[in-house]
């Protein structure tokens, strides 16, 4: 566990410089706890790409704590905040795998965010796990986004059902549902168009693909799964909103963001979305896509360097 807890404290280590180190920088310069420090934390939170509705909220939960507590030095102020951080970011929220049936996921996500190279990270840690995947080519839109799903396949050890370019997309959603019953499959992984620029053909699509699994997996999609590019800052957020809309959203899976100093948009996400993220990726190797442990996080952000 220590390995893991000392690899996320290091691919935090642009988003602790960007945020963090800013963040204890105004208590350890603080002479007092007063207007001007509150002010200035508040101001850092929301150019960490926290979302001013969540920065709002973590400045008056500050406020409480120093208030019902008596805190008087600000030097107590980090770990504080580090708490009220811990419980935003919520409980770790597993997955949701069927039991002694097929379970369904469906992909979602704007191109460009890494969703194809996602799902194969993601077949690569179910089949880890000893569950038995399939994957669905169902961005039919790009002939690229197949080939690239056959790829990432070969290297997880997974078969790909797909059609032709400009398929119907339920088509192979169908087709793969079928595959994966007739061969026993724990998990299915359906990958989607990533086109947001008509939300309307976008719902059109994601709801007929979703009652075609449906009527062949009562219960299914298990999960509809948002991938969302740290890097991207507050416009994730944005992506959360319009998603959840379109597709009924119930987990992110946040990518990238070991090479962001934008990841506080995590708290953004958790505060104002309230879909929980139930994946990150911290790298881009197969094996660095890892189930969100919210407070394995907040100490990895919060950790000193010297530490471990």
């Amino acid at each position: 566990m220590a390995g893991i807890f000392n690899k996320l404290k290091e691919k935090l280590t642009k988003t602790r410089q960007g945020f963090v180190d800013k963040v204890e920088s105004i208590f350890t310069g603080a002479r007092r706890i007063d207007e001007d420090l509150y002010e200035e934390l508040e101001e850092v939170l929301i150019q960490s790409d926290v979302g001013v509705a969540t920065s709002l909220e973590l400045v008056t939960l500050l406020r409480q704590s120093v208030k019902e507590r008596k805190i008087s030095d600000p030097l107590q102020l980090p770990e504080v905040l580090k708490e009220h951080i811990t419980n935003l970011l919520g409980e770790e929220n597993p997955l949701c795998i069927a039991e002694d049936n097929l379970s369904v996921y469906l992909v979602v996500g704007v191109n460009g965010v890494g969703k194809t190279t996602t799902i194969g990270k993601l077949a690569k840690n179910l089949t880890s796990q000893g569950k038995s995947v399939l994957l669905a080519a169902g961005d039919t839109f790009r002939a690229a986004a197949i080939e690239q799903l056959e790829v990432w396949g070969e290297r997880a050890g997974v078969e790909v059902i797909k059609q032709a370019e400009g398929a119907d997309p339920a088509a192979v959603a169908y087709d793969a549902v079928r595959a994966a019953k007739s061969r026993n499959v724990d998990i299915l992984i359906v990958d989607t168009a990533g086109r947001l620029h008509n939300k309307v053909n976008l719902m059109k699509e994601l709801s007929k693909i979703k009652k075609v699994i449906e009527r062949e997996v009562p219960g299914a999609p298990h999960e509809v799964l948002l991938v969302l590019d740290a890097t991207t800052g507050q416009n994730a957020i944005q992506q959360v909103k319009l998603f959840q809309e379109a597709a009924d959203v119930t987990g992110i899976i946040l990518t990238k963001l070991d090479g962001t100093a934008k990841g506080g948009v995590i708290l953004g996400i958790q505060g104002e979305a309230q879909v929980p993220v139930k994946l990150i990726g911290i790298g881009e190797g197969i094996d660095d896509l890892k189930p969100f442990d919210p407070a394995e996080f907040a100490n990895a952000l919060f950790a000193k360097s010297e530490e471990g």
